[in-house]
Order: structure tokens, then C-alpha cells, then sequence
């Protein structure tokens, strides 16, 4: 490590083998937290180049335990997370009301470091139990149409590095992986990113895979479609961007779609949205995000899209599928 660190502290950049092993190793145990640190704090103040990227999701993909579940053709809505918003839980609900919409989710999450309550806060929460088992998995999907990927278990070196990204409490580059290695190898992925840059990059090395994918930047910041301005979506042969009265609807505020400051206060909110007594913006927000999922795994407009997900909000579905959920989980 005391090369790499110097190699970086010189301000060059690593080469995409050199990147593959450097991860390699953190996740084998060989170098200490004050290592781990140092190397980390270094991507916080330089963006990681697309060969570093490149080099540190082979890694990961190399040593993750994965999981079949491709006859599900199924799709994962997931976030970067890093763009200091505080926003609630939109992709996640969201995941649900895709689910309810009648297309399998492999929803791939993990705790929050750089917010109040990532994914699998709330729903552990809320009763969701993890598991690697793939028959556990499998029946996940087979009656509430989703699966929880929680990344500790299927990725050893986020497990290794957790706890200093916890202490640390900045995004760091994990942020930037953990959309791009699904252990389950979704078909289909729907991924917001905290700046265009790194849209930009995501964009090169999916076009470089079998994924039909869309990648979501909101232009006023944040790591989705939140209806407080435009937002830039990229998709395989697309590039567009999207504003709120492209669904219809009015912009909002950015008070109207915070997440709050505690895992219950998270979950409240959760529930409350499914329940159908969300507000209306917490409740077009979570239909957008889940519009744009349900246009890239069937081909339809994002305005047909978004119908369909209001659909399965409104009608009590998406709900049904969450509920499936902590019935298999108890």
C-alpha cells in the first residue's frame, strides 16, 4: 500500500490492473484501517478516472458472491447516495412500486454512510431480513416480485471497509461502485448519480455491457428525479432531460421531499407512502423515479411509465409486495 500511496500522494493515477489488485488486497485484510483511510480520503479530493473504476469494479465483481437469478430478467433502482440532500427513501419505495407493477426487482442496497438512513436501514427497520441464501432469494421474488441484495453479504471488501466509512462519514468511491456490482447481474438497471461526470462515465462503461440501463441526474444535484428542477437522463440510445411538466405535474420544493433525521422518522415515511398518506409530492416523486424503472425494463414512454407506477401505488399493489416481503422475512 505504501508504493500506491505514494504513487497517488504524487498525483498520478492508477492503472485498471493496479486498481483491480489494490481492492483485491483491502479486502483480503492485508492493509490496516490508517491505510484503508488514506486511500480513501485521497478520492475525495480527485475524481476517480474511468480506469480506476473500471479497475476497482472488476475487483469486486471478481470476489462478490454471486447469485442466479437472470430467468427473472429482473431490474435494480439503485443510487450513488453522495449528494448530501437528505431526501427519503425514494428509490427504494420505488423499487416497490415497480414490483407491484409486475416486474421483478433485485434491489441491490446498503446502510447509509453520507445520509441519515440508506436502504437497508429502513427496511431492516422495518422488519426486512438479508440473506444470501439464493432460495430465499428466489422466493423473494417469486411472491412480493423483489429481492433485497444487502451488499455486506455478498461483497467482502465493502464488509471490510465499512466501518471506516462509517467513521469517515463522506462519500467516497464505494458510492460510485455500489449501483455498478449487483451480484445478481440484473438485465436491467436504473441508477442516479450525484453529478454529470460521473453520468458520463457510468454511460461509458455501460455502453460496454448487455444492460439496458437509464442513468438519472437531477441537475440541481441530486441522485434522482425529484421534481425540484430538471433532471438528465441517459439511456442506451438516449439522452434527454426531463421536467416536471413532462409528467404533468408542477415543481416542488426541496422541504417537501426531506427524509428527516432518524431511521424512524425514515420509516414513517416509507410506510406512509405506501399506505396512500404520503403528500402529493412524496408520492409523485417516488412514481417519477419508479416511471423511468418501468420505461427501461418495457420500452414504454417515462409519461406511460409513470402511469403505470401510479397505478400500482394507488391501487394498493405496491404495498401488497412490501408486505409480501416482511411475511417472508419473519
Amino acid at each position: 500500500m505504501k508504493a500506491i500511496l505514494n504513487k497517488l500522494i504524487e498525483h498520478q493515477w492508477l492503472s485498471r490492473e493496479e486498481s483491480r489488485r489494490v481492492l483485491i488486497e483491502v479486502a483480503s485484510g492485508t492493509f490496516n484501517t490508517s491505510q484503508i483511510a488514506a486511500f480513501l480520503t485521497v478520492y475525495m479530493m480527485r475524481s476517480v478516472t474511468i480506469e480506476e473504476l473500471e479497475g476497482f469494479r472488476d475487483a469486486l465483481l471478481e470476489l462478490c458472491h454471486a447469485v442466479d437469478l437472470a430467468e427473472y430478467q429482473a431490474i435494480d433502482l439503485c443510487g450513488t447516495g453522495g449528494d448530501g440532500k437528505n431526501t427519503f427513501n425514494i428509490s427504494t419505495l420505488a423499487s416497490f412500486v415497480v414490483a407491484g407493477a409486475g416486474i421483478p426487482v433485485a434491489k441491490h442496497g446498503n446502510y447509509g454512510v453520507s445520509s441519515a438512513c440508506g436502504s437497508s436501514n429502513v427496511l431492516e427497520f422495518l422488519g426486512i431480513r438479508f440473506s444470501a441464501d439464493s432460495d430465499f432469494l428466489r422466493k423473494s421474488l417469486d411472491q412480493a416480485g423483489i429481492c433485497i441484495l444487502h451488499a455486506p453479504l455478498f461483497h467482502p471488501a465493502m464488509k471490510e471497509v465499512a466501518p471506516i466509512r462509517r467513521e469517515l462519514g463522506v462519500k467516497t468511491f464505494f458510492n460510485m461502485l455500489g449501483p455498478m456490482v449487483n451480484p445478481a447481474f440484473p438485465k436491467y438497471q436504473m441508477v442516479g448519480v450525484f453529478n454529470l461526470e460521473l453520468a458520463r462515465m457510468y454511460g461509458y462503461l455501460y455502453q460496454n455491457t448487455d444492460k439496458t440501463y437509464s442513468i438519472l441526474h437531477g441537475l440541481d444535484g441530486y441522485d434522482e428525479i425529484t421534481l425540484t428542477g430538471p433532471a438528465k437522463v441517459l439511456g442506451n440510445k438516449v439522452e434527454s432531460v426531463l421536467n416536471p411538466e413532462d409528467f404533468g405535474l408542477t415543481k416542488i420544493t426541496a422541504q417537501e421531499i426531506e427524509g428527516g433525521d432518524s431511521i424512524e422518522k425514515a420509516a414513517q415515511i416509507f410506510i406512509d407512502v405506501l399506505q396512500g398518506k404520503g403528500t402529493p409530492s412524496q408520492e409523485a416523486v417516488v412514481c417519477v423515479n419508479a416511471g423511468i424503472a418501468i420505461a427501461t425494463a418495457t420500452g414504454c414512454t417515462p409519461l406511460e411509465g409513470y402511469e403505470k407506477a401510479c397505478i400500482s401505488l394507488q391501487n394498493g399493489s405496491a404495498q401488497k409486495s412490501f408486505k409480501k416481503l416482511q411475511a417472508i422475512s419473519a
